[in-house]
């Protein structure tokens, strides 16, 4: 149904601009194949831990004292 309207207007345009909607239109075409669930590789599934060590900070030995600028609300 779409594709007489797509004609009618492509043979309104100037063959420059026929050519940018052929480019278009082929552009379209790779990216479609490109999405195909076939050759989608399978999404891996991230595993909790594997990090597990590699970002140690040291932590001040007054870490879970309040802090001065809360002392007021602690009150």
């Amino acid at each position: 149904m779409i594709q007489p309207i797509i004609l009618e207007k492509l043979g309104q345009l100037p063959e420059s601009l026929q050519t940018e909607v052929l480019n278009y239109i082929e552009f379209l075409l790779e990216k479609k194949v490109k999405i195909s669930p076939q050759e989608e590789p399978p999404k891996k599934h991230r595993v909790a831990g594997t990090m597990k060590g590699m970002f140690v900070l040291p932590l001040p030995d007054d870490f879970d004292q309040p802090l001065e600028d809360f002392k007021e609300y602690m009150e």
